[in-house]
């Protein structure tokens, strides 16, 4: 009986420790995708120049690889669909190659936001959207941008199979002078799953256990 016992426990802690590392699958969706409970971030009632790089903003940072002063709350562009000014706007004519990382107060599965470029026509690789848990990278997407009104842009949507609270966005800087982004939409918190390596951990551990009282009762 007892051995039977041990037996089985070995093939449920060999279970867990032969679990193979996850991949996510990613996405892209529309505003529509967002379920009830989302959060929408707009930057209504901040003051025009505000920089962007640093601030906090419902429980979100924001931060700008190139360093202070190159994205803004600005008024522009008005005539499009995803774009509401005041939204966060990089500076015209300058480099605006920079990464815009977004880290968010939670895990998440499920993430969005307007955007809009300076340029004209069709814009492939508008934007690029990468996920990330912690340091680990989740998935990314690329958008095209296209004409929204009359600039290019759109809202760029993006859901994954595994949760995420990073979010790191890119924009064209070689076909558009500048980028602007707004209405950013994130789903509701989801319970986090262990890691394939923390079961591994979890199963070893007590494997070592179960050998130990086995050998205390042989003696």
């Amino acid at each position: 009986m007892r051995t039977s016992r041990i037996s089985a426990a070995f093939v449920f802690v060999w279970t867990l420790v032969a679990v193979p590392m996850a991949s996510a699958s990613v996405i892209a969706v529309g505003i529509g995708a967002f379920p009830m409970g989302s959060t929408l971030t707009t930057f209504t009632g901040l003051a025009i120049g505000t920089d962007v790089s640093g601030l906090t903003l419902d429980g979100i940072l924001f931060q700008y690889s190139l360093g202070s002063g190159r994205v803004a709350i600005g008024i522009g562009p008005n005539t499009t669909v995803n774009i509401n000014p005041p939204a966060v706007v990089s500076n015209p004519g300058a480099n605006n190659s920079g990464v815009f990382t977004m880290t968010l107060p939670s895990l998440i599965d499920t993430f969005g936001y307007g955007y809009a470029l300076q340029g004209t026509g069709t814009i492939l690789n508008g934007t690029i959207l990468s996920l990330f848990d912690g340091a680990t990278l989740v998935g990314s997407l690329s958008y095209t941008a296209t004409p929204d009104l009359i600039v290019p842009g759109g809202f760029a949507g993006i859901r994954s199979t595994l949760p995420f609270n990073r979010v790191e966005a890119t924009f064209n800087s070689v076909s558009a002078a500048a980028f602007a982004l707004d209405n950013i939409r994130r789903g509701p918190a989801v319970a986090t799953v262990p890691e394939p390596t923390t079961l591994a951990l979890l199963g070893t551990g007590v494997l070592c256990m179960m050998m130990r009282v086995r050998a205390r009762r042989k003696r």
